[in-house]
């Protein structure tokens, strides 16, 4: 990204969405910008204050650690004052703070009223882009939410705002680490399901949502590799025909578009090729075939960016970590990964 390209995007802010209160999310916000205090002007935190504020609290019993500020502004482009700090717009109910660590449908309605605020606010243009922090899928049950997950109710909220129904904004998943990327043709059900699911239709969009990512994003020639389904993708129909019948066609019409799509590849060995060069993206076929190559490189890394809606999501490519929440020991590195990628996300749209 150049300097110029730089400017252009952070003249509007970055919304950070604080994740579920119970969770680790609100401490690696303060920690992130703690360590990296020039992003402190350029970001605004869609969350709860008082949450916010135990967070630094927290934190601040390190004597080791310098950390700014939590003020509450009122609006996600509110102009930025004169002293630095983590800015904060109360973007859901106020509550009683929730226990670190515990699930609860309180939790979750105000991880889903961050969410939703932060969206509408980047979808009117009042922000370059949104990072979220971690919530829990059972505790946004809890709070009644009818979407599995962030990637779900993002495409709800897009729908809403173009007025479409929910399957005319088809999104899609995408993990990163250093050197690797994977987009997933089926997102959080069963593995019965997914592969019940698989079809060329939706494969080729798969493939066409990413390599329009790509594009958007400065690389309109990406190379999109597409992983088999079957062991050594399906060894010329010996070990399953689904890589002949629904994944080869599929291929062979995104080059037909004018795709660099190839495979199906064995997926066994897709991925190293990927990291090794050979590709810059690979479309894998079910949630964990594309999620445990990412993850074994490192969650401290990880990014996931939601592809397909009319705005720019990424995310920490990790959970809630109810476990560490309120021990102060969460490392924010997949957080700043993120932030950074939507950053550069932006830039490349402009």
């Amino acid at each position: 990204m150049n300097a110029m390209s730089l400017q252009k995007v952070r003249q509007l802010p970055l919304v950070i969405t604080m994740g579920d209160p119970a969770g680790i999310g609100p401490e690696i916000i303060v920690q992130a910008l703690a360590r990296r205090p020039d992003l402190l002007g350029q970001v605004v935190v869609a969350g709860d204050v008082p949450t916010m504020e135990r967070a630094r609290e927290l934190l601040s019993m390190d004597p080791a650690r310098v950390l700014p500020q939590v003020r509450e502004v009122g609006a996600v482009d509110a102009p930025q004052e004169e002293v630095p700090a983590i800015r904060v717009v109360q973007a859901c109910g106020r509550h009683r703070l929730v226990p670190f660590g515990q699930l609860s449908g309180v939790a979750g309605q105000a991880a889903a009223e961050c969410i939703a605020a932060a969206a509408r606010w980047t979808l009117a243009g009042k922000a370059s882009a949104m990072v979220t922090a971690p919530v829990h899928k059972e505790a946004l049950a809890a709070a009644g939410l009818p979407h599995p997950g962030h990637t779900e109710y993002l495409q709800a909220l897009a729908a809403e705002h173009q007025n479409l129904p929910v399957d005319r904004v088809p999104v899609r998943m995408m993990l990163s680490a250093p050197g690797l990327a994977t987009v997933l043709v089926s997102i959080h059900v069963s593995l019965r399901a997914a592969l019940g699911s698989l079809s060329t239709e939706g494969i080729l969009e798969t493939v066409r949502i990413t390599a329009a990512h790509f594009s958007r994003c400065g690389v309109p020639t990406a190379r999109i590799a597409v992983a088999g389904l079957n062991p050594h993708a399906g060894e010329g129909g010996l070990f399953g025909r689904e890589d002949i019948d629904v994944i080869g066609p599929a291929v062979a019409s995104a080059r037909a578009l004018g795709i660099d799509a190839s495979g199906p590849h064995a997926p066994d060995t897709v991925f190293m090729r990927a990291r090794q060069g050979a590709f810059d993206v690979v479309v894998a076929m079910y949630h964990d075939q594309g999620l445990i190559p990412i993850k074994l490189l490192g969650l401290e890394h990880g990014v996931n960016t939601t592809l397909g809606l009319p705005l720019i999501r990424t995310s920490p490519d990790h959970g809630t970590a109810f476990d560490l929440a309120g021990s102060g020991r969460a490392d924010p590195s997949s957080l700043l990964a993120a932030i950074d990628a939507a950053f550069a996300m932006s830039a490349g749209a402009q």
